[in-house]
C-alpha cells in the first residue's frame, strides 16, 4: 500500500501532470492530421523524453497515444477522411452527421465515447496487471518461449492479408534482431565488418524509418500523383445552433459504448488485431444489435459511439501483456517497449518488485490523462477543426525534419540516420508488396526474448528424459494453440483462394 501511495504522490508532481497534458494535446493534433498516427508520433517523440523521469516519459507517450484516437475522428467527421487507420468506421456515421449540420455533436460523441472506452480499458489494466505479473513469475523459459511463439503467430495471421506474408515479415524482423554481439558466446553475427553494427541495429532509428519515413514517402507519392485532392475539400464549419450533444443522447448510447468497449478490451488482449479490428467489430456488433440497422451509415450516433469506444479501449489493455510479461500486443505497445528499456525499466513479471512505485504512478497518470483529454477535447474543438486544413506540402517536410532529429539524437551518429532512411525505404516497399510492418517490428522487438528463452529451456531440458517435457503443460498448451491457430488461419485463407473464380 505504501508503494501505491508513493506512486500516486509522484504522479501528482506538477511537472509530470504537465507532460501528460502536453502528450494528450500533441496526440490530438497528430491524429487530426490525415497521414499521421499515434505510433508514428510516439516513435518520433521518444528522444524528447531523454531528459524526463521514467514516470513522466512513459505517461507523456501514453498521452500521445490516447489523444491520437480522438484526433483521428476529427478529419473523419469533417472531411470524411480518417485521420488514423482505426478511424475508418468513424466516417460511416460521423461524416453524414456533419453533412446534416451537426459536426459538433458528432465530435463530442466521438470524444466522450473514446474517453469512456479508455476508462474501461484502464480499469482492466489496473485490475489485471498485478495478477498477471504473479502468473508470469510462475512461467519459466519454456513457458515464455511458447508465449512468444503464440504472440508472433497471432500477429502474423491477423496483421496482414496473408499469414504467409506475416510470417515472412516476422522472421525477417527476427533476422534483423540477431545482428550484433551474441549475448551468450560473445561472437559477432551479421555485422558484415561494420563497427556500428556491433551493438546491433538501433531500435529507435529503425522504427522511425519503418513507421514515419515510409509513410511520408507514401504521402509524397500521393502528392506527385495529384491524388491529394481529398485533403483540399472544404472543412465543415462548427457553428450550428442545434449542434450540441445532450446528456440524454449519451445515456441512450451508453449501452452501445459499453459493448464496444468490452469488444475492444478483448481484442486488445490478443496480440495482433489492434484498434482497427476493434473499431470494425464494435461497429458491426452495434449494427447487428440495433432495432434500426438501416439507419447506420446515415448519421447514427450509436454507430459513431461504438467505433470510437472500441478503438480507444484497446490502449490500456494492450499494456497488460507488455508490462507484466514483456510481450507487446500491438505496434504502439512495441514502441512503448523500447521506451521502457531506454529509461531503464525492463517490462516483465518482476516489474512490480523492481519498479513498483513508477508503475503505480504511471497507472494514476494514465487515469488522469482521460480527464485531461476530456477538457482539451471540449475546449479545443474549433482549433482541431483548423488543424485538418494544414496541407501535406507543409506536413511532409516538417515530419521528415523531426525524423532526422529524432534518429540523430539517439546516438549522435550519421549511421543512425542511414538506418532510418534504409528503414523508411524498406517500409515503403513492404507496404507496396502487402507485407505488414507491425509483424516485422514485433518480430524485431521480441526476437531477443525468444532466443534467450529457447536457450535457457534447452539448457534446462538438456540430458533429461522426454517425459520432462510433460512437466511444462502451459508451454505445451501454448504450442498446441499456436499450431491450431496456424492451421485454421492458413486453411481458411486457402479455402477462400480456392473459391475465387478463375
Amino acid at each position: 500500500m505504501e508503494t501505491i501511495l508513493l506512486g500516486i504522490g509522484d504522479a501528482l508532481v506538477p511537472a509530470n501532470l504537465m507532460w501528460v497534458a502536453i502528450g494528450v494535446a500533441i496526440g490530438i493534433i497528430v491524429g487530426a492530421i490525415p497521414g499521421l498516427n499515434g505510433p508514428l508520433a510516439i516513435a518520433v517523440a521518444i528522444p524528447l523524453t531523454y531528459s524526463m523521469s521514467p514516470l513522466a516519459a512513459i505517461a507523456f507517450l501514453v498521452g500521445i497515444l490516447k489523444g491520437s484516437h480522438f484526433g483521428g475522428a476529427v478529419p473523419a467527421i469533417l472531411l470524411n477522411t480518417p485521420g488514423t487507420p482505426e478511424s475508418v468506421c468513424t466516417t460511416l456515421d460521423g461524416a453524414p452527421l456533419a453533412r446534416a449540420g451537426k459536426p459538433k455533436k458528432a465530435m463530442r460523441m466521438a470524444l466522450v465515447a473514446s474517453i469512456t472506452g479508455d476508462v474501461m480499458s484502464d480499469i482492466v489494466l489496473f485490475t489485471l496487471a498485478a495478477p498477471m505479473a504473479i502468473i508470469g513469475l510462475w512461467m519459466g523459459p519454456a513457458e515464455m518461449a511458447g508465449l512468444y511463439i503464440f504472440a508472433l503467430t497471432m500477429v502474423s495471421g491477423v496483421a496482414g492479408s496473408s499469414i504467409w506474408r506475416g510470417l515472412i515479415a516476422v522472421l525477417f524482423g527476427a533476422l534483423l534482431a540477431t545482428s550484433g554481439l551474441d549475448f551468450e558466446v560473445a561472437q559477432l553475427r551479421l555485422t558484415f565488418g561494420i563497427v556500428d553494427l556491433y551493438d546491433g541495429i538501433p531500435v529507435l532509428p529503425l522504427m522511425v524509418g519503418l513507421l514515419a519515413v515510409s509513410e511520408m514517402i507514401h504521402q509524397c507519392e500521393e502528392v506527385l500523383k495529384q491524388r491529394i485532392e481529398k485533403f483540399k475539400v472544404e472543412v465543415i464549419k462548427i457553428d450550428g445552433k442545434d449542434d450540441t450533444l445532450t446528456w440524454a443522447e449519451y445515456v441512450r448510447c451508453f449501452p452501445t459504448i459499453v459493448r464496444g468497449g468490452l469488444i475492444g478490451i478483448i481484442v486488445g488482449l490478443i496480440p495482433g488485431p489492434g484498434a482497427i479490428v476493434a473499431g470494425l467489430l464494435s461497429y458491426t456488433s452495434a449494427k447487428q444489435a440495433s432495432d434500426t440497422p438501416e439507419e447506420f451509415g446515415k448519421g447514427k450516433l450509436e454507430g459513431l459511439a461504438a467505433t470510437e469506444a472500441g478503438n480507444s479501449s484497446v490502449t490500456g489493455v494492450s499494456m497488460v501483456p507488455l508490462i507484466t510479461l514483456g510481450v507487446p500486443a500491438s505496434l504502439s505497445a512495441a514502441i512503448l517497449f523500447g521506451a521502457f528499456l531506454i529509461h531503464g525499466i525492463v517490462p516483465g513479471p518482476t516489474i512490480f518488485r523492481d519498479h513498483g512505485q513508477i508503475v503505480y504512478g504511471m497507472f494514476f497518470l494514465i487515469f488522469l490523462a482521460n480527464w485531461i483529454h476530456f477538457i482539451f477535447g471540449n475546449l479545443g474543438l474549433p482549433l482541431f477543426a483548423q488543424v485538418v486544413r494544414i496541407p501535406m506540402t507543409v506536413i511532409i517536410p516538417s515530419v521528415l525534419i523531426l525524423c532526422v532529429a529524432s534518429a540523430y539524437s539517439e546516438g549522435s551518429s550519421m549511421f543512425y540516420i542511414v538506418v532510418m532512411m534504409v528503414g523508411g525505404i524498406f517500409g515503403y516497399v513492404m507496404n507496396k508488396l502487402g507485407f505488414p510492418i507491425v509483424a516485422l517490428v514485433l518480430g524485431f522487438v521480441l526476437s531477443p526474448g525468444i532466443e534467450q528463452s529457447f536457450r535457457q529451456a534447452a539448457i534446462i531440458l538438456s540430458g533429461e528424459p522426454l517425459s520432462v517435457v510433460f512437466r511444462h503443460p502451459i508451454a505445451l498448451g501454448l504450442i498446441a494453440v499456436t499450431l491450431f491457430s496456424v492451421t485454421r488461419m492458413a486453411g481458411g485463407k486457402w479455402t477462400k483462394l480456392k473459391k475465387k473464380p478463375a
